[in-house]
């Protein structure tokens, strides 16, 4: 994470940007080294929920180990160019957040919920309406032996908003009319 506390935001609202990015770098380091895994994830208070495949290189390991889940969000690189004074030097604007604590197994029975709730909220954001009810059984329970769900609670969170609040009105404007518009709108809000 930047450094500067210019950047820094809060904890709420840095845990209201990872339910909403919903996609995680889950990162832990095992007997064969470091590992990642890239999941999506339910954030449940302060409780990251997501599953990994069983022959997923940090499933074994995973369980009672101390995790970091970093979410990345839009991000643009900035040409000096772009600034009004151009006395600048290159820089990336991004939000991005890291949540670190200890990781648990969920049992069967939690899986089986992270899943349901999983369909719940993602086929909300895409508009449909799948459920399990739709799956045959068998198939159901033959997929979720195949995966393991984990629980990493948030101990600690770090969480950088590098927006160009260190830049001047006419700065900024440069910036905003050159950056992608998730970026910019990111940029414009106070």
């Amino acid at each position: 994470m930047h450094p500067s506390p210019l950047y820094r935001w809060n904890d709420d609202s840095a845990l209201g940007f990872v339910a909403e990015m919903a996609f995680a770098h889950v990162f832990a380091h095992t007997p064969d080294g470091p590992r990642v895994a890239h999941v999506p994830l339910l954030l449940d208070g302060r409780k990251l929920r997501f599953h990994l495949a069983n022959a997923n290189a940090l499933t074994p390991h995973l369980g009672a180990m101390t995790a970091l889940a970093s979410v990345a969000g839009p991000n643009a690189y900035v040409s000096p160019n772009w600034y009004a004074a151009r006395t600048r030097v290159p820089t990336w604007l991004y939000v991005a957040v890291e949540c670190e604590g200890p990781v648990r197994t969920l049992t069967p029975a939690e899986l089986v919920d992270l899943l349901d709730a999983s369909a719940a909220t993602f086929e909300t954001r895409a508009a449909q309406d799948w459920t399990r009810a739709r799956m045959d059984p068998t198939n159901f329970a033959a997929m979720c032996r195949a995966i393991t769900g984990f629980e990493l609670t948030v101990e600690t969170i770090r969480a950088t908003r590098k927006l160009s609040q260190d830049s001047n009105a006419a700065d900024t404007a440069g910036v905003i009319a050159h950056i992608p518009g998730d970026v910019a709108a990111l940029v414009r809000a106070p």
